[in-house]
C-alpha cells in the first residue's frame, strides 16, 4: 500500500512559543486564530488559506477548497469508522450496498444512473478503506449539480433490486476469489489478517466469501438505515464551485439524512506481538513475502520521521538487494497511512533466506547508524517531489485534507506536510527505526521449503 498526497505549495509558517498566560487584564483568552493547531507549534493564522474553508450545513460538515485553475471538481463523502462499522459476519456490506445503488434509485431507476453519468462524462467510486469508506465523483464544473444528483441519489435511496443485488455480489466474490489466483493479492491479504489479528484493520474491507454470500437485501436495507447518517459523514469539495452552490445541493440532498449518533474517534492502540510467519504453500517461479511492523498513531511526531525512515530503508533494500545483490526485481519498504500507522517489509524472490538476511542487516544499519544529514535532505526532497507529482489531482487533494481533519484535528494541518518532513533530522530517522523496526509479522506465499526457521530470526 503506496502512501497518498496532494500537490500543495510550501507556505511558510511561523513558529510560536508557549501560549502567554494573561493575568493582568482579568485572565484574557487567546484568541482562536492564535491557539496552536493539534500536534504541532503552528498556529491558524500562521497558516490562513483563504481558499480552503470548513462549514457545516444542516449537520454535514465540509471542507470546501476552491481550485480557479481548473474546471474538474472532485467531492468525497467519507463514510467514517471503515473497518470498525462492521464484523467478520458482515465485512464487505458497504461496498456491496453503494455499488449496487449504481444498478438503480429512487429518482434514477434502472440503467439511468450510469446513462445520466455516461451524458455527463462523470464517474462516481467507491473506495472503501481501513479508517472510512470514500464515496465520490468526478465531474466538470458544468456537470457537478447533476453529478451530485446522481451521488445523493445512490447514498440516499438505492432501488436494491435483488437481483441486481445477487449481480454485484457476484462481481464482488470474484474479485475476492482473484486473491487466491494472484499471489500479490494474496499475501497482501494474509499479511493484514495476520499482523493485525485481534485488532479491527484485520478485516479485509471487501470482505470475505463467506461473508459476502450471506449477505441478504434486508441486511443491506437495515445497514442502509442505521448506517448511512449524517454524523457518519465528511464531504471535502476540491474544484472551481462557489460555497453557495455547494450549501444548496447539500441542502436538498445529504441534509435531509437522518442525524444518527455516531462519532468519530481514533482507533485503539493495535496489538504488539512478536515475530511470525504466515505461510501458503504455493509452486510458484518466485516467493512472495509481505510482512508489517507496528508503528505511532496520526498526531504522534514520530509518524512522519517513520515515514521518512521508511523511504530511506526503501532505497538501501533496493540498493543492496535489487541492484548490487540482484535477488529481486521488486522490494519495498511501505509506510502504511491509516490512523495508526504501520511500516513493512515487501519482496518477490527465489533466495528468500538470503534476501531476509540482506533485509535485517538493512534495518540494523539504519538502528545503529546515522545517516549523512545532506543525504537525508537530498532523499526528503525527492521524495516530496516524486509524492506531488504522483497525488496531484483535486481528488487526492480532497483525500490529504480528510486525513488531516480526521487523523490531526485539522484540515489546516496539512499545509504543515512539507515543512514536517524537513524537520526530520538524522537522529530522528534511527530513533524510530530503533523503536518500530522490530516484531515484524511476515506472510509468505510460495515455495516452504525455501524458507528455514533462521530466516526468522532477528525480526
Amino acid at each position: 500500500m503506496n502512501c497518498k498526497g496532494i500537490t500543495a505549495l510550501r507556505r511558510s509558517a511561523l513558529v510560536v512559543g508557549a501560549l502567554a498566560i494573561l493575568v493582568a487584564d482579568g485572565g484574557a483568552q487567546v484568541p482562536p486564530s492564535e491557539r496552536a493547531l493539534p500536534g504541532t507549534s503552528r498556529t491558524k493564522a500562521a497558516l490562513h488559506d483563504s481558499l480552503t474553508t470548513s462549514y457545516e450545513v444542516a449537520g454535514v460538515r465540509v471542507i470546501h477548497r476552491l481550485t480557479p485553475a481548473n474546471d474538474v471538481v472532485a467531492a468525497n463523502v467519507y463514510l467514517l469508522g471503515g473497518v470498525r462499522q462492521i464484523n467478520n459476519d458482515n465485512a464487505g456490506i458497504e461496498p456491496l450496498l453503494l455499488e449496487a445503488s449504481d444498478r438503480g434509485t429512487r429518482e434514477y431507476g434502472g440503467d439511468k444512473v450510469r446513462t445520466t453519468l455516461s451524458r455527463l462524462g462523470s464517474t462516481i467510486v467507491v473506495d472503501p478503506e481501513t479508517d472510512w469508506t470514500m464515496f465520490g465523483l468526478r465531474a466538470t464544473r458544468d456537470g457537478f449539480d447533476s453529478t451530485w444528483s446522481v451521488l445523493a441519489s445512490r447514498l440516499m435511496h438505492p432501488t436494491l433490486d435483488s437481483a441486481q443485488v445477487q449481480l454485484i455480489r457476484q462481481q464482488l466474490l470474484a474479485a475476492v476469489r482473484q486473491r487466491g489466483d494472484n499471489p500479490d493479492a494474496l499475501v497482501s491479504f494474509m499479511a493484514d489478517s495476520f499482523a493485525f489479528a485481534g485488532h479491527p484493520y484485520a478485516r479485509s474491507t471487501l470482505g470475505t466469501e463467506t461473508s459476502l454470500d450471506h449477505l441478504t437485501v434486508a441486511a443491506l436495507k437495515r445497514y442502509h438505515e442505521e448506517q448511512i447518517v449524517k454524523s457518519r459523514m465528511l464531504v471535502v469539495i476540491v474544484g472551481n464551485v462557489a460555497r453557495p452552490q455547494v450549501e444548496k445541493l447539500i441542502t436538498r440532498t445529504l441534509a435531509k439524512l437522518p442525524t444518527g449518533n455516531y462519532k468519530w474517534t481514533l482507533p485503539d492502540t493495535l496489538p504488539v506481538r512478536g515475530a511470525g510467519f504466515a505461510i501458503e504453500r504455493r509452486s510458484l517461479p518466485t516467493n512472495y513475502i509481505l510482512g508489517y511492523y507496528l508503528g505511532p498513531p496520526a498526531g504522534s511526531k514520530d509518524y512522519q520521521a517513520l515515514r521518512v525512515a521508511a523511504a530511506v530503508l526503501s532505497g538501501q533494500l533496493f540498493a543492496e538487494i535489487r541492484s548490487r545483490r540482484n535477488l529481486t526485481y521488486a522490494v519495498d519498504a511501505p509506510f502504511v497511512e491509516r490512523a495508526i500507522a504501520s511500516g513493512g517489509l515487501y519482496v518477490t524472490t527465489v533466495s528468500p533466506d538470503t534476501t531476509l538476511a540482506l533485509m535485517r542487516q538493512q534495518i540494523t544499519a539504519l538502528q545503529q547508524g546515522t545517516i549523512d544529514r545532506e543525504a537525508l535532505e537530498r532523499l526528503v526532497q525527492q521524495f516530496i517531489t516524486e509524492y506531488f507529482l504522483n497525488n496531484e489531482t483535486n481528488a487526492e487533494q480532497a483525500n490529504f485534507l480528510a486525513r488531516a481533519q480526521l487523523y490531526r484535528g485539522d484540515f489546516r494541518i496539512a499545509d504543515l506536510f512539507v515543512d514536517e518532513l524537513r524537520e526530520v533530522s538524522p537522529e530522528d530517522v534511527q530513533r524510530v527505526a530503533r523503536r518500530y523496526m522490530r516484531d515484524v509479522r511476515f506472510a509468505y506465499v510460495g515455495d516452504s521449503l525455501r524458507l528455514s526457521a533462521r530466516a526468522l530470526k532477528g525480526f
